[in-house]
């Protein structure tokens, strides 16, 4: 079992960044990948970015590309997404999750088998 516990989501104003972390408990990181997804109001849950431990290869939403980093810290057992230049349009529940086995798509929710609670993060204009 792993469970995943996201934190730094909040209020900021249109330009702002926000750092959302994510940290896991129950079993040793080992090869394998973390991605970011999100829900906005109305819509359904999307893609944001991912980490491929082997390799360290991230991947990105278009959407967010050159604005969001996503990074790890291998002693916290944390995963962070630090998120530049936010745009109203940014405003949702985000979500990490885990996959315990590389599947190689990063950008597929059903291939991730665990889930955070979700941290709220909202942009103003």
């Amino acid at each position: 079992q792993v469970q995943l516990v996201e934190s730094g989501g909040g209020l900021v104003q249109a330009g702002g960044s926000l750092r959302l972390s994510c940290a896991a408990s129950g079993r040793t990181f080992s090869s394998t990948a973390m991605g970011w997804f999100r829900r906005a109001p109305g819509k359904e849950r999307e893609f944001v970015a991912a980490f491929r431990w082997s390799g360290g290869s991230t991947y990105y939403a278009d959407s967010v590309k050159g604005r969001f980093t996503i990074s790890r810290d291998n002693a916290k057992n944390t995963v962070y997404l630090q998120m530049n230049s936010l745009k109203p349009e940014d405003t949702a529940v985000y979500y990490c999750a885990y996959q315990p086995v590389d599947s190689r798509r990063y950008d597929t929710e059903r291939e991730y088998a665990y889930w955070g609670q979700g941290t709220q993060v909202t942009v103003s204009s």
